[in-house]
């Protein structure tokens, strides 16, 4: 075949000539886009804007490349990309309702990132879970739980929602509750919370430990205690608490109470 015949060849199928010609540019675009984002990432690594900010922003272009890439190809094919645009615009105009959710994650992704409710690896509890942040990306935000779990939570939730953020402030209080048998001495209970108190080096002496009375119940008086620790240290703290008075508790003759049904016959 000579150069007249294959020439009249791909005259004869465009078709397949202008695939070619968009799979080859998208190929090449691809690789380019690779090669890019590696270098974008590293830059973006590199400035001191919080690691939320950089994750998000390293999504959106990652997005916009491949977008490019798909455009440029369909230029490249003989294919008129403002047409193609416009379309697209028209249908995601007609889309809009269906894609609400999702538009609405993404601007409530922008919104995270102005407002800063929280950062990356700060301690946030939401909706039953709680974890550390990982990163926002522009649909979702990512946490790490204290099982190792990964829980993506849609921004549109964050921001129209109670997010608690634990690791606000420099301490976290540690809440423990007890209780103890209305015949047990509030003052020797107090002293007892007290010294197992002392013997945890975690727990901080500056915001005061402090043991309540916070109720009284059908079967016994219920106490509140409050210590104060780093947030690294409140699972530490907390399970530590809940062992050792019930040991203190034995070791001094103070009885917890446990519902029970007197049947009279």
């Amino acid at each position: 075949m000579d150069w007249n015949q294959f020439t009249h060849f791909f005259e004869q199928h465009q078709i397949i000539t202008k695939i070619l010609i968009f799979l080859l540019f998208v190929v090449v675009g691809v690789l380019i886009v690779r090669v890019l984002l590696g270098i974008i990432k590293k830059l973006i690594l590199k400035t001191k804007v919080d690691h939320t900010v950089k994750t998000f922003l390293f999504s959106c272009i990652k997005v916009l490349l491949y977008f490019i890439v798909v455009m440029l190809a369909l230029a490249n094919a003989g294919i008129d990309v403002t047409s193609v645009i416009a379309s697209v615009g028209a249908a995601l105009l007609a889309l809009s309702f269906a894609l609400q959710n999702t538009l609405s994650n993404f601007f409530s992704g922008i919104i995270l990132l102005f407002t800063k409710p929280f950062t990356a690896d700060d301690l946030i509890e939401f909706d039953g879970h709680e974890g550390f942040v990982v990163n926002v990306k522009m649909f979702y935000t990512t946490i790490r739980t204290f099982d190792n779990k990964m829980v993506k939570i849609p921004n549109s939730k964050l921001t129209s929602n109670s997010v608690v953020n634990c690791s606000v402030g420099e301490l976290r209080r540690v809440k423990n509750v007890y209780s103890v048998s209305y015949d047990d001495n509030i003052t020797k209970v107090r002293s007892v919370i007290l010294n197992v108190v002392a013997q945890n080096d975690l727990i901080v002496t500056d915001p005061e430990p402090k043991v309540y009375v916070s109720n009284h119940l059908d079967s016994g008086v219920e106490i509140t205690v409050f210590t104060w620790g780093k947030h690294e240290d409140y699972y530490p703290i907390l399970f530590y608490m809940e062992e050792n008075v019930k040991r203190a508790f034995d070791e001094n003759g103070i009885t917890i109470p446990y519902p029970h049904v007197v049947v009279k016959k």
